[in-house]
């Protein structure tokens, strides 16, 4: 069996899908490994490195792909990256199909198998297979720091010969992954940290970060099925709006995380709970890729209101700490390689909840259930 590692191309993507150490468990169970050169500089992880470890390095497509039964990446390829993949391969990332349902038609046209990462079902058996939850870890931990940095204030109480500096007041909306490691992040720079999120479940785990959960009755639950948040009624989400104003208008930093599958993020903090904070106050929003939590938010760029409140629309954040978010990715795939690659060959069981979950595109027909429905007209 032979797995290829592409080099990614999608703008400011740093990340490698496999790192020397993986590749080299790979190596010794009999398994080749060919990547492409220059596909772990960014990250940090040089090509020397690779080779080291016993993997295969090629210097264009032809050398990649030829005789290649996986191709292992991180992001959506493009149009051109997925002509070079040989027809009947399968092909392994974080494919976003519910986000760009139109380009599972792709890996349809080329005869692939589409093995989506970020679709692997939420379950105590693939919780080392988690790559959505690996990464959100990374992205809640940089949020914190984001803010730290462009908040014009500390963020820890100082008592110094000139006076006492107030901690910074932090309030985090949605307590996902994302959430909840920005709540720890925020409180080890010494914030003082406010937690809101519609599942009423996750307050014990908030207050255990050492913060306050912030409660709003908005009359249902926001949990939904596979431990992802759902999408709330309109009355219960202008609910949720009126009573996160005065939270958000007294907070110095904002930095929010909800998003919905295959869905516009929901606008969570409104031009009125924007204008209602003060001069330098900072909102970090994780939900720009899709939109953004924030009326105001400028995905990929980082604004100042007419109010001076800073709004971050940074994206893929795990990406800008690659060396680490590349080593939780491979292992990510390593266990879902591990569970599927059977005497050196990827046997997908459709009657297995994990490969059923996963699979989106068998041997060019669309599988997946969601992405179908998603394909389907209104």
């Amino acid at each position: 069996m032979k797995i290829a590692v592409p080099k990614e191309r999608a703008p400011g993507e740093r990340r490698v899908a496999l790192v020397p150490d993986i590749v080299a468990k790979f190596v010794k169970g009999g398994v080749t490994v060919a990547v492409e050169q220059g596909a772990g500089s960014g990250a940090g992880y040089p090509d020397a490195a690779f080779e080291a470890a016993g993997a295969t390095l090629a210097a264009d497509d032809r050398a990649l792909y030829d005789g290649a039964d996986l191709v292992v990446r991180v992001a959506q390829p493009s149009d051109a990256e997925l002509a070079a993949i040989p027809r009947g391969a399968a092909l392994l990332g974080l494919l976003a199909p519910l986000g760009d349902p139109r380009s599972v038609e792709r890996y349809v046209e080329r005869g692939l198998t589409a093995l989506s990462m970020d679709a692997i079902p939420r379950t105590t058996k693939a919780q080392a297979m988690d790559a959505l939850s690996s990464q959100a870890n990374i992205g809640g931990y940089k949020a914190a720091l984001l803010a730290a940095m462009y908040l014009p204030k500390f963020f820890p109480m100082l008592t110094t010969a000139a006076g006492t500096i107030p901690p910074a007041k932090a309030l985090i909306i949605g307590a996902g992954v994302a959430g909840l490691q920005a709540i720890a992040t925020c409180r080890r720079l010494g914030a003082v940290v406010t937690a809101y999120d519609t599942r009423p479940v996750v307050a014990e785990q908030v207050k255990s970060l050492g913060a306050k959960f912030l409660e709003i009755d908005v009359g249902e639950s926001g949990e939904g099925q596979g431990g992802y948040a759902k999408e709330l009624s309109p009355e219960a989400l202008a609910k949720q709006r009126a009573g996160m104003v005065k939270a958000i208008g007294g907070s110095d930093v904002v930095i929010t995380t909800a998003a919905i599958p295959g869905k516009r993020a929901p606008i969570l903090v409104t031009a009125e709970a924007v204008a209602a904070m003060a001069p330098g106050s900072v909102i970090v929003d994780l939900a720009a890729e899709t939109g953004g939590n924030a009326e105001g938010t400028t995905p990929g760029e980082v604004i100042v209101t007419a109010n001076g409140v800073t709004i971050v629309g940074t994206l893929n954040l795990p990406s800008t700490l690659a060396y680490d978010a590349s080593r939780l990715y491979a292992r990510n795939v390593q266990a879902f390689l591990d569970y599927v690659i059977k005497d050196g060959a990827l046997v997908l069981d459709p009657e297995d909840e994990i490969v059923a979950g996963t699979t989106i595109v068998r041997d060019g027909t669309i599988v997946h259930r969601a992405t179908l429905d998603a394909l389907r007209p209104a």
